[in-house]
């Protein structure tokens, strides 16, 4: 494959992680290996800032802050959740493809990598396809991205095992001082977590559990079943009878029978026209209180879960870079229309070593993976010992970031604004 010389070009998109910008890393150590690369340059707040054409030049960033990255939270380069909508809208995403190219071909981008979840690989999908129509030569990749879990054909997406290993310490935290102040009045405690379609989030917790049933969490509300209030308050009340408390954990986007999210305020609706969830947890407490008469409280973790680089996962950490190096690699080698997954091997002594592969692009987009239903219970209420195995080697091992007045010292980025060569985009 003869060497395609010309710039690179890295964005993020959609929701960040505490190890999104450990992939940046990735790609950015990689691509200073290679001599025929010769600007890297970053796209500000995902395909929507690439469209304005607000580049940076990460060339100009120090060393230091690069290495930084890998514990940085947040996304360094900014995000976005703007979709190019064929279906929809099609003349707005003809006139969006052929801006993006004209900003790809003012500054002879030749290497884009779009670092992201489900949208986000349907982007870059799209703009592979895109080049080979125009017959413009660049070689696209996909990054994965998500601590939803739900990209498929890779054993599992940056961002999770760091997600679940905040959550499972909160859970465990919280479960400690509700248990402390139980009396025989009885308590209910309800965590939400996120997770719209896909329950991985709010399974992973059950790590918290540490074999021991009476620890909790005691019951963990999963989208991919159903909701049933009546089963859900008779385990409630089995679980407070047995221990004085009890702790549940519900993801946001747990629906009722008929399809409809319990959390759903159908007032709001987010950039891709859903009903914004805000509201499983406190739908829960007001069944509980309302039918056992039990004292209950809610916990939003929000966006610390995803934020929490404090507590990230090596494990997640090491990945994340990974996925970002092997990314360059492959569009080095001649690769495009892939995105990078993980490949989980496990050895003779049970000992895993994580290596990486590349899957078509056309297989990932828009495709959502869910928790299969035999990692789950019986009674839908707990996930079982296929999933603690699966999930388990994902939280191992901590990021440890610098400290400074007692508190982590994270980077920042120059964020030297590459001159802009186009009108400004309509």
């Amino acid at each position: 494959m003869a060497e395609l010389v010309g710039n690179l070009l890295v964005a993020q998109s959609g929701g960040p992680t505490s190890v999104i910008n450990a992939s940046v890393a990735g790609v950015v150590t990689e691509a200073g290996k290679h001599e025929f690369i010769e600007e890297i340059y970053g796209g500000m707040n995902g395909i929507l800032g690439i469209l304005n054409e607000d580049l940076i030049d990460l060339n100009d960033e120090q060393r230091r802050a690069i290495e930084g990255l890998r514990y940085t939270p947040a996304a360094a380069l900014g995000t976005c959740r703007y979709k190019i909508d064929f279906k929809k809208k099609p003349e707005k995403a003809a006139k969006d493809m052929d801006r993006l190219f004209q900003v790809f071909e003012a500054h002879n981008i030749r290497y884009f990598f779009y670092i992201g979840g489900n949208d986000s690989q349907d982007t870059s999908h799209k703009v592979h396809e895109e080049a080979v129509k125009r017959g413009y030569e660049m070689r696209v990749i996909g990054v994965p991205k998500t601590i939803d879990n739900d990209l498929p054909h890779t054993d599992h997406c940056p961002g999770y095992g760091s997600v679940i290993k905040y959550n499972c310490t909160t859970v465990m935290e919280v479960g400690i001082d509700v248990g402390s102040m139980a009396t025989d009045d009885g308590s209910c405690c309800i965590i939400e977590v996120m997770g719209r379609s896909a329950g991985w989030i709010a399974a992973g917790t059950v790590l918290a559990k540490r074999g021991d049933p009476a620890n909790p969490p005691h019951i963990i509300l999963l989208p991919e079943i159903p909701f049933d209030e009546d089963k859900f308050v008779a385990k409630v009340k089995d679980v407070v009878d047995a221990y004085k408390y009890c702790v549940v954990v519900v993801g946001e986007g747990v629906k009722y029978p008929n399809g409809e999210e319990i959390g759903a305020d159908k007032t709001r609706l987010d950039a891709f026209g859903h009903p914004v969830l805000a509201g499983a947890a406190e739908k829960l407490k007001q069944i509980v209180q309302g039918r056992l008469n039990t004292k209950t409280r809610t916990v939003l973790l929000g966006y610390a879960q995803r934020a929490a680089a404090h507590f990230a996962s090596l494990t997640d950490s090491n990945n994340a870079f990974a996925v970002g190096e092997a990314a360059v690699r492959a569009a080095v080698e001649g690769k495009s229309g892939y995105m990078v997954k993980i490949v989980r091997n496990v050895g003779a002594n049970g000992q895993i070593q994580w290596g990486t592969d590349l899957q078509p692009l056309q297989d990932i987009a828009n495709v959502e993976h869910f928790l299969p239903r035999d990692w789950i219970s019986e009674d839908g209420f707990m996930p079982n010992q296929k999933f603690v195995d699966y999930a388990q080697p994902l939280i191992e091992g901590e990021v440890r970031p610098p400290m400074e007045h007692g508190l982590p010292k994270y980077v920042s980025l120059l964020k030297n604004r590459v001159e802009k060569k186009l009108p400004p985009r309509a």
